[in-house]
C-alpha cells in the first residue's frame, strides 16, 4: 500500500543491515518482536561502498567495500518472509542514474510499492560515480518521471512508486538555515515526493514548529515524526554530533541521574511514551522508529501505545 495513502495511526520501523560477513538472524530476530504490532512498513538503509586499502598478492590496492551490502536481498527476504510493505532506501551518493533506473526495475518487478530518497552523506572515502546526482530532488524526478513511462535510456512500462523524502526539523546540518532547508525539502515535494519522514528530534515543539513552517510554505504531504529512544547517558552525549540534534536539558538530567544501565533505559522509553503522546494529541500521521536493529526498547514503548 501506498504510504501517502494511508489512513489511520500507524507505526513503522527502520533497521539497517547487518554487518558484512554476519547473518541476518540477529535482524530477524529483532522484527519478530515487532510484527505483533503490526507495523505499516519497513523501512531499510543502503550503504554506499567505501575506499579501503588492502593488501593482495603484495600489492597495496584501494578498493571498494560496502561494509553492509545487502539491502535490495534483505528488502525482498522481508517482503517474503513478514508479507509486510518493505520501503528500499536509494541514495544519489554511490550510484548512477543509470544504475539507478535498473534498481527501480527491479524493485518494480518485487513489487515495491514505497521508496525513500536520501542524498546520502559526503564522506571523503565514498565512491563518486560518473552521472552521479548531487541532490535528492534529482532522483525523486527520475523516479516521477518512470512512474509516467519516461525513462532514461530505455523502454519500459510505467512504474508506480511512491516517494518518500528526508525532513529536518532542527534543519539539515549543511544548510544556512531552517528557511533556506524547508525551500530545499519543497523543491523535493515538487518534483513528486508524498511524504515525509523527519529526521530524529526530541522535542515535539520542534517537530509541531517543522510542520506548521510547512503548511505555510503549502507543503501538505504526510509528515511522519521520526523517533529514536535515547538508552543511556553516554549515547546522549554522542547522538548530537553523529546527528545534529538537540537533547532537552531534561532528559540529558534524568538519565545522569539515574543509578544504573536499566535506571537508564527505562528513563529513555518513559520519555520516549511521552513524546508519543503530545504528537498522538496533535493528530499525526503514524510514527517511524530509528530502530538500529534493536527493538527491545521499541517493543516496550508499543506496549504502552
Amino acid at each position: 500500500m501506498k504510504i501517502s495513502q494511508i489512513k489511520d495511526f500507524f507505526i513503522s520501523i527502520e533497521v539497517i543491515p547487518p554487518l558484512r560477513g554476519h547473518s541476518a538472524d540477529n535482524l530477524y530476530k529483532a522484527i519478530d518482536k515487532i510484527m505483533p504490532y503490526n507495523p505499516a512498513f519497513i523501512s531499510v538503509t543502503k550503504h554506499p561502498p567505501e575506499l579501503e586499502y588492502y593488501e593482495i598478492d603484495g600489492q597495496i590496492l584501494k578498493l571498494p567495500k560496502v561494509k553492509r551490502p545487502g539491502t535490495m536481498g534483505i528488502v525482498a527476504a522481508l517482503k517474503m518472509r513478514y508479507n509486510v510493505d518493505v520501503v528500499p532506501h536509494l541514495t544519489c551518493i554511490g550510484n548512477s542514474k543509470f544504475e539507478l533506473e535498473e534498481l527501480l526495475i527491479d524493485l518494480d518487478f518485487l513489487g515495491i510499492d514505497n521508496v525513500f530518497v536520501i542524498r546520502g552523506d559526503k564522506k571523503k572515502n565514498v565512491i563518486k560515480k560518473e552521472w552521479q546526482y548531487d541532490y535528492a530532488y534529482q532522483l525523486v524526478q527520475q523516479i516521477s518521471d518512470m512512474n509516467k513511462g519516461k525513462y532514461l535510456y530505455q523502454t519500459a512500462k510505467k512504474t508506480n512508486f511512491c516517494i518518500g523524502v528526508a525532513g529536518y526539523p532542527e534543519k539539515h546540518y549543511e544548510s544556512p538555515n531552517l528557511k533556506t532547508d524547508i525551500k530545499y525539502l519543497k523543491r523535493k515535494i515538487e518534483a513528486g515526493a508524498q511524504f515525509v519522514i523527519t529526521q530524529m528530534f526530541f522535542d515535539v515543539e520542534k517537530y509541531f514548529n517543522f510542520v506548521k513552517l510547512l503548511r505555510d510554505e503549502e507543503i501538505n504531504v504526510k509528515v511522519i515524526p521520526g523517533l529514536k529512544p535515547i538508552l543511556s547517558y553516554k549515547s546522549a552525549l554522542k547522538i548530537p554530533g553523529t546527528f545534529y540534534v538537540d537533547i532537552p536539558e531534561e532528559l540529558i538530567e534524568k538519565l545522569d541521574n539515574a543509578r544504573t544501565p536499566k535506571e537508564e533505559f527505562w528513563t529513555g522509553v518513559k520519555y520516549t511514551i511521552k513524546l508519543i503522546e503530545k504528537l498522538k494529541e496533535n493528530n499525526v500521521p503514524g510514527i517511524h522508529f530509528f530502530t538500529m536493529s534493536n527493538t527491545d526498547a521499541i517493543v516496550e514503548i508499543l506496549k504502552h501505545i
